[in-house]
């Protein structure tokens, strides 16, 4: 695997399996509850982007002779299991969980990108990247804040669910695969203290974005 350590081919497993998983959710909320035609093709290619970053994954296994099927199994479970529990009930659930659910999830693994090969860091910085998927839902959820400002409560309680059952598939993940934990967290235990606050306040910030109310 070249020059990289170990660990990566779960931290990619695991990445790839989001991301497809990711691509499939979009485009069943896009036909489930986007509103209008705009909404749903904006959906779409937010999907889009999302099996294109899987592809990317999926390459980058492939080139260190990885076999993708194998190295995303382990993650189904966990992953199937917090979409299953998180299935959103109309659109604006949907914009929370796209954002807010989806973020913190992906912050869990861009805490081992100091501790990858060069390569696979540019990689997963790319894949982590959600601008687009940020811009449209902090749009989408505050206007719908702004028209029914009773919704913020229902939603902040929403979000603050997903983050929730986010972090405890994170650790049950990191609990099952200690080469991944070791990349999470590095060899230093007082870094797992370090590591929750910063995910505390990445959701923080994006609760403040979104003008719900962030939990505690």
């Amino acid at each position: 695997m070249s020059d990289s350590p170990p660990g990566v081919a779960d931290l990619l497993g695991v990445l790839a399996y989001a991301e497809l998983t990711a691509f499939l959710r979009l485009a069943e909320d896009a036909a489930r509850h986007a509103p209008t035609l705009a909404d749903r093709a904006a959906l779409g290619d937010l999907a889009a982007t999302e099996y294109a970053h899987f592809r990317l994954l999926h390459a980058r296994l492939v080139s260190l002779g990885i076999d993708p099927e194998e190295a995303m199994e382990p993650f189904s479970g966990p992953l199937d299991a917090w979409h299953a529990q998180t299935a959103p009930a109309d659109w604006p659930e949907a914009l929370v969980k796209a954002y807010v659910g989806t973020g913190i999830a992906l912050d869990f693994y861009r805490e081992a990108v100091s501790r990858v090969d060069a390569k696979t860091r540019e990689l997963v910085e790319e894949v982590l990247a959600d601008e687009d998927r940020s811009r449209f839902a902090v749009e989408r959820v505050g206007a719908v804040v702004r028209q029914d400002p009773r919704r913020a409560g229902r939603l902040a309680l929403w979000a603050r669910r997903l983050v929730g059952e986010a972090l405890s598939q994170g650790q049950h993940v990191a609990a099952a695969r200690p080469e991944l934990a070791s990349l999470l967290v590095g060899t230093e235990g007082e870094d797992v203290t370090r590591m929750f606050t910063r995910l505390t306040e990445a959701h923080g910030k994006r609760m403040a974005a979104l003008g719900l109310t962030p939990g505690p």
